[in-house]
């Protein structure tokens, strides 16, 4: 890579505008008179240098401002797209996502999970888009905050002529006691915390450098945050389960590597009474029938011993006893199982008795478990039953054939083959809540309802997030960094002599009106006229 080295001595990167050293121009300009650019220090941007290679294409793409913009609004956009219709993870499992969309929101239903919105906060593209919104903050950063750095590090005391009269402030003073004046001006600048630096009698005033480097604080901030949101797809950093545990129940906590099971005791549900509590629910619980004060999940957690044999029972040692209540959730090795759901009074077991019809004489009772139904029952004496089918929650499809919408027992059906010491192969029959078919014909034997248990259920939300940390720290970075661009700028003041002159120039990165004054209260007394706005001049 070429360089240039100026007539000052300094060897400068090829594309720099302004001296770093000394500052003057080391390009033509057509406007000789019109101001510097101090925006990057005149310093030589890697991505208006270089355009040859497939890096630097690469890199001058993403170093644009506008193609960050752009990504984010794209992002935004699709963002917004994947909230028009519930993700999957939220959609019932009573049948396929491509049914199950189509079914309840139609053509636009499909069409939405044809385009993969239904998946897409873990989608490929929109992945790819996350990153490359980092990618682009990466660029941008490196690209201006490098030279940057560099220019202001080498920048001398002593600055070209050309650099001092292309300042926005700039003034010429006629000064017979120079040394005096120096010393006042001297006196004042370091009243106000400027940083002096001096060389062969002239003077860099400096402060507030650190807020230059306040947008590229933000930047890491950003880089961070995002890497925290792309972590929530790496297995094992972000899980957010549901788990439904009947009373009585001990159940597998999810994504716990079957280290910890769940024991539900009980589960209480307490209502508002609009005569002994609070009036003002007294209209909620009219409209409503019935208003939760409390639900709760009375448990104890297990953790699985570790000379458990695998293919056996596992053994459990029990580590706490906890009542789970909303918003005050069970934690453990970084998980947290949180009250969210319930459901009251589920279909947990069904009685009947096996009779002949003639005489309605009760031959043998059977107890079915709707959650894990035996395929055969014994009633001894020759008497059996099997369970041909189970439809836990049955209802007719279009074609007129039983189905189940799901695995929950809200409406449970059985397909009973009846086996009798008169009737060896059996006689069939089809029997759900309040309907019994006999496919072959009439029966000489039946399946009588004799009774029903029911259970209360907890919905359990099983939640860890390793990726908070990321969030955390990167929103912490990024409103440092607002903070050091906002209140905070980078103020400089160059004071040069010239025989019998004094030479002022000014250059702040923003707030002008805040240097003008404060070069004002510096000078005052010196006898040094006050630098002109030459931005206003023009």
């Amino acid at each position: 890579m070429k360089e240039v080295k100026c007539e000052c001595g300094h060897v400068n990167p090829h594309g720099t505008v302004l001296c770093e050293s000394c500052g003057i121009s080391l390009i033509e300009e057509k406007a000789q008179g019109k101001l510097h650019d101090m925006r990057y220090e005149g310093s030589a941007r890697r991505s208006q240098t270089y355009n040859k290679t497939i890096i630097d294409k690469i890199w001058n793409f993403f170093s644009s401002v506008k193609v960050g913009v752009w990504l984010i609004v794209v992002t935004l956009i699709a963002s917004a797209l994947g909230t028009i219709l519930p993700q999957e993870m939220y959609i019932p499992t009573i049948m396929t996502p491509a049914e199950y969309y189509e079914d309840q929101y139609g053509w636009f239903g499909k069409l939405y999970y044809q385009l993969g919105f239904h998946n897409l906060y873990s989608s490929w593209w929109y992945l790819v888009l996350i990153a490359s919104i980092g990618v682009s903050l990466v660029i941008c950063s490196i690209d201006r905050v490098v030279p940057l750095y560099r220019a202001l590090k080498t920048q001398r005391v002593t600055r070209h002529e050309s650099f001092l009269k292309r300042q926005r402030l700039f003034g010429i003073t006629d000064a017979q006691t120079v040394d005096e004046t120096f010393e006042k001006v001297k006196e004042n600048l370091k009243g106000k915390r400027y940083k002096i630096r001096e060389e062969d009698g002239n003077i860099l005033a400096e402060k507030g450098r650190f807020s230059r480097w306040g947008p590229y604080v933000n930047h890491c901030g950003l880089i961070i945050f995002l890497i925290g949101g792309m972590l929530r797809f790496v297995p094992g950093m972000y899980i957010d389960d549901m788990v439904w545990i009947r009373e009585g129940e001990t159940k597998l906590i999810p994504e716990t590597d079957g280290q910890y099971y769940l024991e539900n005791k009980e589960f209480t549900l307490e209502v508002y009474d609009k005569e002994k509590d609070n009036k003002a629910f007294s209209e909620a619980i009219e409209n409503a029938g019935m208003v939760a004060k409390n639900y709760q999940s009375d448990v104890i957690l297990y953790k699985k011993v570790d000379d458990s044999v695998a293919g056996e029972e596992a053994k459990l040692e029990e580590v706490k006893e906890y009542d789970i209540r909303v918003n005050e959730p069970l934690k453990f090795e970084g998980f947290a199982l949180y009250q969210t759901e319930y459901k009251l009074d589920e279909l947990s077991s069904m009685s009947f008795n096996l009779v002949k019809k003639s005489d309605n004489e009760p031959l043998g009772n059977l107890k079915i478990d709707l959650n894990e139904p035996e395929k055969k029952y014994d009633l001894g004496n020759g008497y059996s039953v099997e369970i041909m089918s189970y439809f836990p929650d049955f209802e007719f499809n279009d074609d007129g054939e039983p189905r189940t919408k799901s695995r929950v027992p809200n409406n449970p059906a059985f397909v009973f083959k009846m086996l009798t010491p008169d009737k060896p192969d059996g006689e069939i029959s089809f029997v759900a809540i309040q309907q019994t078919v006999e496919p072959f014909g009439d029966n000489e034997y039946q399946m009588k309802f004799a009774g029903i248990e029911t259970k209360d259920v907890s919905g359990l939300t099983v939640r860890k997030d390793s990726t908070l940390w990321f969030f955390a720290v990167g929103g912490f970075i990024f409103m440092f960094g607002v903070a050091q661009g906002a209140y905070w700028n980078h103020r400089r003041i160059w004071i040069r002599r010239k025989d019998n002159e004094i030479w002022v120039s000014g250059h702040t990165n923003k707030n002008w009106h805040g240097l003008k004054r404060e070069i004002g209260m510096i000078l005052d007394g010196s006898g040094i006229q006050e630098p002109k706005d030459q931005l206003q001049d023009e």
